[in-house]
């Protein structure tokens, strides 16, 4: 019975850690951008390649 109150402390300690990692996210910005992540992959990247190879 007694490693159920060891359980149960060690989980509330691992969610208040991540609780607080996630409001740090929050706060320090990097949730900010929700639309480019989802169009990302419609954009074209020959043009980065191109001016790469012709860098060389």
């Amino acid at each position: 019975m007694n490693i159920f109150y060891l359980l149960i402390g060690v989980s509330l300690f691992a969610a208040l850690i991540f609780l607080v990692l996630f409001f740090w996210a929050v706060k320090s910005g990097q949730f900010e951008d929700s639309y480019t992540p989802s169009v990302r992959i419609l954009f074209d990247d020959e043009e980065i390649e191109n001016n790469n190879l012709n860098n060389k």
